[in-house]
């Protein structure tokens, strides 16, 4: 399937829509198979000890899928999480950006399952994991 939206458009509906929440985040890659978002920590994405928080990761996994729908299906407002399951497998130094690679993996009517693979830039090690579903609304005619 071919992607509606690109990386332009993408940035544009993060900077637009989703005000203080996104200012942290930028539109890193997109391709066919995914969409890769960056979280460029600020102060209160860190906490005791240095590292990211896991509500900050989790943003990054949340918001992120959400873009990997719409670069899929174009503005679709109403499409909401319906389901996250996210693993923590390392500390993130909070001094460095988070890659937040989101993957659809199946696309229906109702319905988008995927993933999101969290790193540092240039490291294959994941910090996290996320599993994600999304409801999608019905089209109107």
């Amino acid at each position: 399937m071919t992607n509606v939206m690109d990386k332009a458009a993408l940035q544009d509906y993060l900077s637009k829509e989703f005000g203080p929440v996104g200012a942290a985040l930028s539109i890193e890659e997109v391709t066919e198979q995914s969409v890769t978002l960056r979280l460029t920590p600020e102060q209160h994405h860190i906490r005791l000890g240095g590292t990211v928080s896991g509500p900050s990761l989790f943003m990054l996994a949340d918001v992120g899928f959400f873009f990997a729908i719409l670069a899929r299906l174009g503005p679709v407002a109403m499409a909401v999480t319906t389901n996250a399951s996210i693993d923590f497998m390392r500390k993130p130094d909070g001094a460095k950006p988070v890659l937040g690679e989101c993957t659809v993996h199946k696309l229906g009517r109702t319905l988008a399952v995927g993933q999101v693979l969290m790193r540092n830039p240039g490291s294959d090690k994941v910090l996290a994991q996320a599993s994600m579903t999304y409801a999608i609304p019905p089209k109107r005619d």
